[in-house]
């Protein structure tokens, strides 16, 4: 019984009392009731909410086009999912993001938004589904299954623009981080143990240049989410929509969206496959996997700061420790390598749900764009911390580095050319054992001359921006005084 608050609806399962200013609906109302799992509706995912209003009006504009809906109708369903677009009503969103019936609870969601925005908008009360029907109309040549897809596709796309901007200001930041510390030789190591020379502008400029391919690999995944499956409707037969809808739909959709979106040439198999979602997700894993190991070597470069490596110096962000006076802790990367975590565990769920698929749709696409589109969001949102927060203000401690590489017997392997490797191990095992400075031993050997050694243990040399020439006879381990 409706009352001055509510308003009654009725589905197949029978009539309830709706909120009377909601502008969802029954069906929204039992899936809230259905799924209240994770406290989290779709409207967390506003570019989400914006792919389905893209959808229907894009659908709205086809179904006028060839005929099948009252030019009136298909222009209120079309304003109002303009408004939808425009950032209003994102609120009446409301069903979790997990929900069992492959998306359908989403799609009526949808449906019921728009439908009572347009009544609204035709002076009519929300719920005269006599006048505009969020199924015969809103929903008119559509299916959940062509629509949620579609949707899903879109609103990853949109929120993967945002992130692939923050990737290429974190690869920039590195990358002036390189050229900051273009000349500062430091150790390099293998297996944490002391390796030969580079310089702490080539370890950054390595770090950028890998965040430099994740981007053009994530752009190259995100291509696949273009084809989409509009005009299939339940199965892939089209059934219930006019000859030529795929296609303008297509068509006005492109228009709306400013993505160039292909329709499948197969619309049986594009129902039922989610193949380019996993490709996608794996894309997004491993550019999260990548950003954790750099946060390692971060914490690692900046151990100490008197009992570690303390090459580097990370900005101090908090107070480290309740119990430990002057404590400060890297909780920049940490906090990245356990989004990276979490994206790795989202990108099992994906796999497990494409897989799960059976005959002719996969029913689990709402935990797919569940995973991909909180990756993209908590990817995108820990790259800007990332970024502002830490790598922007890290700087070199050029005095340990220089005291390191000074003491460092790995630069002695700048010297193999001229003094052989047999030499070079027996020098280096006694620098190791008197703690005297490699380039000593080796004039002292009278293997090489004093200026012939410093040459080539300039930075320049040991860090191979410069070739190194064999310019004087190797001489042979028996030969050494």
């Amino acid at each position: 019984m409706a009352t001055a608050t509510t308003r009654t609806e009725t589905d197949s399962l029978g009539p309830r009392e709706i909120p009377a200013d909601a502008y969802w609906g029954v069906h929204t109302l039992r899936a809230q009731e259905n799924f209240d799992i994770t406290k989290r509706p779709i409207s967390v995912y506003p570019e989400l909410v914006t792919a389905l209003a893209m959808v229907k009006q894009a659908a709205a504009r086809a179904n006028r086009e060839l005929g099948v809906l009252e030019p009136r109708k298909a222009d209120l369903i079309d304003r109002a999912a303009q408004r939808v677009i425009d950032g209003e009503f994102h609120d009446q969103f409301v069903v979790g993001v997990i929900q069992g019936g492959a998306g359908t609870s989403t799609n009526m969601n949808a449906n019921e938004v728009i439908t009572n925005i347009a009544l609204e908008m035709a002076g009519r009360e929300k719920g005269d589904y006599a006048y505009l029907s969020p199924n015969d109309h809103t929903n008119r040549s559509q299916s959940t299954n062509d629509v949620y897809p579609t949707a899903v596709k879109i609103a990853i796309l949109l929120a993967h623009d945002s992130a692939l901007t923050e990737l290429d200001a974190l690869r920039t930041s590195f990358s002036r981080k390189a050229t900051e510390f273009h000349d500062i030789l430091k150790v390099g190591r293998t297996q944490l143990q002391d390796a030969v020379p580079m310089t702490l502008g080539q370890e950054f400029g390595g770090f950028a240049s890998s965040l430099g391919a994740d981007w053009q690999r994530q752009r190259d995944n995100s291509a696949l989410l273009l084809e989409i499956n509009m005009g299939a409707t339940a199965i892939g037969t089209g059934i219930t929509v006019e000859p030529g809808y795929a296609e303008t739909v297509r068509a006005h959709l492109v228009e709306i969206s400013g993505l160039p979106l292909e329709t499948a040439h197969d619309l049986i198999e594009a129902t039922s496959d989610t193949g380019a979602f996993m490709s996608f997700s794996g894309a997004i894993k491993r550019t999260a996997i990548k950003l954790s190991k750099i946060c390692n070597d971060l914490r690692l470069l900046s151990s100490g700061p008197q009992a570690g490596l303390g090459e580097i110096n990370l900005p101090a962000r908090q107070a480290g420790s309740s119990i430990m006076p002057g404590k400060v802790n890297p909780v920049i990367p940490e906090a990245v390598s356990q989004v990276a975590f979490s994206i790795a565990g989202a990108d099992t769920t994906v796999t497990m749900a494409v897989e799960a698929g059976q005959l002719q749709l996969n029913a689990f696409e709402p935990v797919i764009a569940h995973s991909l589109l909180q990756s993209l969001v908590w990817l995108r949102q820990s790259m800007k911390m990332l970024r502002i927060h830490c790598i922007d203000g890290i700087t070199a401690n050029t005095a340990r580095l220089g005291a390191m590489v000074g003491s460092s017997v790995g630069v002695i392997t700048a010297l193999t050319p001229f003094i052989g490797y047999a030499s070079a191990a027996a020098l280096a095992k006694t620098a190791l054992l008197t703690n005297r400075n490699v380039a000593d031993l080796v004039v002292e050997a009278g293997l090489m001359s004093r200026a012939e050694v410093t040459k080539q243990l300039r930075p320049e040399r040991l860090s191979g921006l410069e070739p190194i020439t064999t310019a004087i006879p190797v001489i042979a381990p028996e030969d050494l005084p």
